[in-house]
This record gives C-alpha cells, structure tokens and sequence, in this order.
C-alpha cells in the first residue's frame, strides 16, 4: 500500500489531485492535511466533509497561534513587504508544509503531494520543505500541465463538488493575514476586477464616516486596541473587520514570481495594512537615521527570502536575530484614521521616542543656531570644489 500525504485546501486543484494521485501515481491510500491559519471556519467544515468522501483519511490541524506569533509577528517586525505586496499567502506556505511532513512522518507515508502549479511560486514553497526529508514529492497539476478549465471537467465526470466555474474560475487563498483573489480573467492587466470578488473589504466609496483607532506595541508586536489589551489572533480579526468596512487594505498590482514570470494580483488585507504602516511609524520615532537607514535594508531581504519561503535559510535567522535587538525600543502607540479605503497615520507617542520638542522648536534657545554655520560651511564642500573646475 503507497502512501501520500496531500497539503488540501478543499479548493479545486486540491481535490482534483486525490483521484489523480491514485489514476496516475498507484497512490491507494490518501491521507489530507487541512492546516487552519486563519480561513474562513465555513471552509474548514467544507474540506473537511469534502475529504471525508474521497480520501482515506483527514486531519485538520489548528495553527493559527502559531502562525501569528511565530510568522505574523516576526513579519511585522520586519515590515514585510514585497513589490508592494503585503506578504501573506507566501508567509503561511512554509508552516502548513511543515505541518503536513509532521502527519507524514507519523503516519509513515511514502510521498508527499500538493496541488501548485508549475507556473507559480507556491510549489517552491512547498517544496523547500517537502525535500528536506526523503519522501517523494508529487505535483500532479505541474506534472500533467493541467489547466483550471480541464481540472473543472474532471472533477465533474467524478462528482466532486467545487466553487469554480467557467465563468467564475477564481481561485481564492485565505489566512488570517491576507486573500488573494486569481484566476480567469483576474489574470489580464487591462481587466478591472468585479466588485464581487472582494469579500473582506466594501468599495471604499460604500464605507461609512470616518474613525480613529489607536493601536498599541511592545517591542515591535502590537499587544492593544483603543487601549484593550489583545492577544495576537483576536486583535488581527478586529482589525481585519474593522478596516475592511472601511474598505482599507485592497491591492492590485503587477507582481514579479520567483520564475521570473509577472502576474496580475489582487489581494485583500485590512489588518495587515492597518499594523504594517502603524509599526513602521512608530520605528520612524524610536530608531535612529543610521538604524531606519541599515534596517530597510534587512526588511527587504528578510522579505525576499519570505517571498520565496526561504524560512529555514541561516542568513534569515541572522536578520531576525538583527531586527529583534532594534524592536527591543518598539514601544508605544500610534493613532490612525481610517477613511474611504484610506488608513492615514494621525499621532504616535513612545517612552523611547527620540523626538525633542525642546530642541526641536522654532520658539526654543537651548541650541544656539549659530553653532549651525560652521557645519554649513563643509556641508557640499566637495561638490562646491568640483563645480568650479574646468573640464
């Protein structure tokens, strides 16, 4: 008997693979693996009852916890971001992956399946852990060149029930963080997406009045809303609602994958839009120039190596180990607006800011701004030197 543990969604390339596993690979006992991070809690109970009928057997593991302390906040930290994009699908692809080899070392599998295609970025991340054991690895839609409008068919000759259609062939990723939104004619760079693909977030010109939140840190991780304390996955999903009503937190943008190959995305992330600038203000207060200056720097490759799914890399533990010393002043809070799909920072305040109203007003005398001239003097005193030369 072979064998396979399946990372499944309950979506449609994930539910085609189960029969396909069997027709086309001799896998005759296949095992799923639901990892909840956030989804909806309607679509765990669907690919629970999904898989129910055409696997063998089915786990679903609770990660959410663990996916805001150990990857979520960590991100904020690093004000993860990539081309713009708020990194979300790519941050949980890593957790889930180690999570399906932990039910297939128990249940002492012969191979490992996912359902990526071999177009996008998400096989990588999978497979980056995939092959850290000596299980083999099956992708089914990137080994046959599958297409959405074939695998639509297929699961209709095998009556397995799906959410997309010809004229509705989104194909939608969901975690506490973020929701992607492709597919069909999503794909197509000229192509202005229908209202009715936005689930977390209303049309901005639909939100109501505006409304102030204030948000606040501990060392680089937000701990508080209007000054309630919260734990990490409930402060997410208060912020998720409360910034989608007010239609906060929509992307779409041209991305550039991994292979090389651009793509057309629409994301939503109201939380993530909320804590991401709110954190990157409040650094703005408490490090210095040479700190901002250094650590954009680290954010970016931490980024990168987060985009590709790079998590167990040892320059990315290196830049965490870098970015959790500049956290340790992280300290405060920052007010925010939201208005009209619109998050606007307003006030921030820390114990470790390094602003001084004294030094700093126009009105004070405890600098003489005399001292300033002789700084001027040198200030561009080379380029003054090159513009007076003749060549």
């Amino acid at each position: 008997m072979k064998k396979v543990v399946l990372a499944y969604s309950g979506g449609l390339d994930t539910s085609v693979c189960i029969p396909l596993l069997k027709e086309h690979y001799g896998c005759d006992y296949a095992i799923t693996v639901t990892v909840d991070v956030g989804q909806p809690e309607k679509e765990i109970e669907q690919a629970e009852k999904k898989a129910a009928k055409i696997s063998q057997k089915h786990y679903t593991i609770d990660a959410k916890d663990e996916f805001v302390k150990d990857y979520i906040f960590p991100l904020i930290k690093a004000n993860g971001s990539y081309e713009g994009y708020v990194l979300g699908t790519s941050i949980a692809r890593p957790l889930i992956a180690k999570k399906v080899v932990e039910i297939a070392k128990k249940e002492k599998a012969h191979a490992l399946a996912h359902g990526c295609t071999g177009k996008g970025n998400d096989q990588l991340r999978f497979e980056v852990v995939f092959r850290s054991t000596s299980l083999d690895v099956i992708a089914p839609m990137r080994d046959m060149n599958l297409t959405r409008e074939w695998e639509m068919e297929y699961a209709k000759k095998h009556g397995i029930p799906v959410a997309a259609t010809k004229s509705k062939p989104w194909s939608v990723d969901e975690n506490i963080w973020s929701r992607s939104i492709e597919g069909g004619r999503l794909e197509e760079p000229d192509f202005i997406p229908p209202e009715e693909i936005f689930e977390w977030t209303v049309s901005p010109e639909k939100a109501p009045d505006a409304q102030v939140i204030n948000i606040g840190f501990e060392n680089g991780v937000p701990v508080s809303l209007n000054g309630e304390k919260m734990a990490g996955v409930p402060l997410i999903q208060e912020l998720n609602k409360i910034g989608g009503a007010h239609g906060v937190g929509r992307t779409d943008m041209i991305e550039d994958r991994v292979l090389g190959l651009k793509a057309r995305e629409n994301y939503e992330h109201p939380a993530a839009t909320i804590l991401l600038m709110a954190h990157k203000d409040l650094e703005k207060l408490v490090l210095t120039r040479d700190e901002l200056r250094f650590k954009s720097i680290v954010d970016d490759t931490w980024s990168e190596l987060a985009y590709k799914g790079l998590v167990d890399e040892p320059l990315y533990a290196d830049l965490n180990a870098f970015i959790d010393k500049t956290q340790e002043r992280v300290t405060g809070s920052v007010k925010m607006k939201l208005f009209k799909g619109n998050a606007k920072i307003i006030a921030r305040n820390s114990p470790y800011g390094l602003y001084s109203s004294d030094l700093s007003s126009f009105d004070s005398k405890t600098i003489d701004q005399k001292d300033a001239e002789g700084y001027c003097k040198y200030h561009g005193f080379q380029a003054r030197m090159f513009n007076k030369m003749e060549i």
